[in-house]
């Protein structure tokens, strides 16, 4: 079985899907038309979708559907807050799905990717064939709590670097103190803060340093800016969904084939929340890479991937 990421390719369809008054979708479609629908959701929320994305579905099989949610990537306006909700991105997909002609698709999302890959499939599980979900995040107080504090026991350094950006007297609610910085529409208040924000991310998300990945990624103006304002909006307003609701109705997913890989060192999304994923939804095939953190592109995690995505294709075909 492969457990490589497959070479690079270039979409075969790409466009921009006006989804209101204010926001328009960037997407794309790459791999077989004829193939597989599968859909790729990415993480933040706010951080937008990559070429690299494409490279975890073989592409003879699978059409590959990927797309900037709103205010991330590509999609326009960057960063704009209105109208962008969990009840939003899931009409998007619906829209997307709808516009592309695909009855049900496979879903695959990561970090944030998994939390609107289950808000999803349980708003609509008539229309997901299957789910791989990644760095799984439920967006409970615990883990929101963890992200802005608890990190520190893990990343002192840099957490202190996060925390002492903003002034003294704001570091005792370093949340609300952030979102007020990040939402002032000076971009020389909101830049400044959106890439401290980012680049703390960014260091915390391997098991080992990984430079590249900050340079090539959380370090870049687009991805920070989209990644930090939308983050704390969410955050902010607990993911615009009923405390714990996520948990509270796996019921309506249960019977969809679904594998979880969690890194054992996961510091922004810890094992725990896959662990209470696994526990509500024993059917799930539960995979704890024993030698990563949170990142897609870790070895163990990404090859862990892969092979999920080719145990669909024999159940899927």
């Amino acid at each position: 079985m492969r457990t490589q990421l497959y070479p690079a390719i270039l979409p075969f369809n790409q466009g921009m899907l006006p989804l209101d008054d204010t926001h328009t979708m960037y997407f794309e479609e790459s791999g077989n038309p004829q193939g597989m629908p599968v859909v790729f959701l990415h993480g933040g929320p706010g951080a937008g979708a990559s070429a690299k994305h494409r490279q975890f579905f073989d592409p003879a099989f699978y059409r590959i559907v990927i797309f900037d949610q709103r205010g991330a990537g590509r999609s326009t306006p960057l960063g704009e807050l209105k109208n962008n909700t969990t009840p939003h991105l899931i009409t998007d997909i619906e829209t997307l799905r709808s516009h592309l002609g695909i009855d049900k698709w496979l879903v695959f999302g990561g970090s944030w990717g998994s939390t609107l890959s289950l808000a999803y499939a349980e708003f609509h599980p008539e229309r997901v064939l299957g789910l791989v979900l990644r760095g799984i995040f439920l967006c409970r107080d615990s883990e929101i709590d963890w992200f802005m504090r608890g990190v520190g026991n893990i990343f002192p350094d840099q957490w202190q670097t996060f925390a002492e950006f903003l002034p003294e007297a704001e570091r005792s609610d370093l949340l609300n103190n952030y979102y007020h910085r990040l939402t002032d529409p000076n971009p020389a208040v909101h830049m400044p803060a959106a890439r401290v924000w980012s680049h703390y991310e960014g260091a915390c998300s391997t098991l080992l340093p990984d430079d590249s990945l900050l340079t090539g990624h959380f370090d870049d103006d687009t991805v920070a800016l989209g990644l930090a304002r939308i983050e704390a909006h969410y955050f902010i307003n607990k993911i615009f969904l009923p405390n714990n609701s996520l948990l509270n109705n796996i019921s309506q997913i249960r019977h969809i084939p679904a594998v979880i890989v969690q890194g054992r060192y996961d510091i922004v999304c810890p094992t725990v929340s896959a662990w209470d994923l696994h526990c509500v939804w024993p059917e799930a095939e539960y995979i704890v890479v024993p030698d990563a953190g949170h990142a897609a592109w870790e070895p163990g995690i990404c090859s862990e991937l892969v092979k999920a995505c080719e145990r669909f294709k024999e159940r899927l075909a």
